[in-house]
């Protein structure tokens, strides 16, 4: 068998491996409860419901498995799913642009407008990657408490703003930029920002959707340091609530399929992102791979 066929059947091997779980979770947020926890299960909602995201029998402190609240009823401290599911959005947005566009831009500076000390500078950003990022949770939660921004939005914001590895491929993309396009632009009168706003940043398209999917679902899905500088419901992300969820199925079971429910609306931004951009994501990957 020739190799290509080899990792084709390799790829196919997979296939199941990653979609059996999603569609799992996808059926069971429609099941009721009782055909939730059914033995054997069922492969199709034999009773689909929708109340496991709005239950209009929901009597506020009912322990009947038929009346839970749904996924969008459940409150914690006053705050409802829609809440943190705004958090979780406004971070990961402004992380994903903020984060992409200061790192083009120190790419930009490294790789087209050196000066002295540059070289050692882009070293340090590489020996940076090397450390695993739990090395730095007690320094930077001591800062963000120093700082005063224990259940901020700006604890979840800043921290998660530098990102070397961002910096590392925007700078392989950036050497595809050729220079006189840069000289050009210098010669017109552009400044340093100019340039980079202007000339450089619409030829990098493809880099940004390639590398903002990756940055964007780490952000959506960040659990531990939200768990570390969070704990007050008003500032509660989408995987903290899901979390304390999970954690309570061993006092109650019922809630299981609400949780599933939960789960299927937290998946869906990272689906609608990829299949968005998923061609620009390809070409990305392409371009970041050519250059060295």
């Amino acid at each position: 068998m020739k190799p290509a066929a080899l990792l084709k059947a390799a790829l196919w091997l997979l296939v199941p491996a990653m979609l059996v779980p999603y569609y799992w979770m996808a059926i069971a947020a429609f099941k009721p409860v009782a055909e939730l926890l059914r033995r054997p299960p069922t492969l199709l909602p034999q009773a689909p419901t929708s109340r496991n995201f709005f239950n209009p029998d929901w009597a506020g402190t009912t322990a009947d498995p038929d009346r839970l609240a749904g996924i969008l009823q459940v409150q914690v401290e006053g705050h409802g799913f829609l809440r943190f599911y705004a958090n979780s959005l406004l971070v990961t947005l402004v992380v994903t642009v903020v984060s992409l566009l200061a790192a083009s831009l120190v790419a930009f500076v490294l790789t087209k407008k050196p000066f002295p000390g540059s070289r050692w500078l882009f070293r340090a950003l590489l020996l940076s990657m090397m450390l695993p990022w739990e090395v730095t949770i007690v320094p930077n939660f001591v800062t963000v408490a120093q700082l005063g921004w224990i259940n901020s939005y700006a604890a979840l914001l800043v921290p998660g703003l530098a990102k070397a590895f961002v910096v590392f491929y925007f700078r392989q993309a950036m050497l595809g930029v050729p220079d006189e396009l840069v000289s050009a632009a210098t010669l017109d009168g552009a400044g340093t920002l100019r340039t980079w706003w202007s000339v450089v940043l619409p030829l990098l398209r493809p880099a940004l959707a390639a590398i903002a999917i990756p940055v964007a679902v780490g952000e959506w899905n960040n659990f531990l340091w939200p768990l570390l500088v969070v704990n007050d419901a008003a500032t509660l992300t989408l995987p903290l609530q899901l979390g304390k969820m999970a954690g309570d199925l061993s006092f109650n079971p019922q809630s299981a399929a609400v949780l599933m429910a939960g789960s299927l609306l937290a998946s869906l931004p990272a689906i609608v992102l990829f299949l968005l951009f998923q061609r620009q994501f390809v070409a990305g990957l392409q371009a970041g791979a050519t250059k060295g």
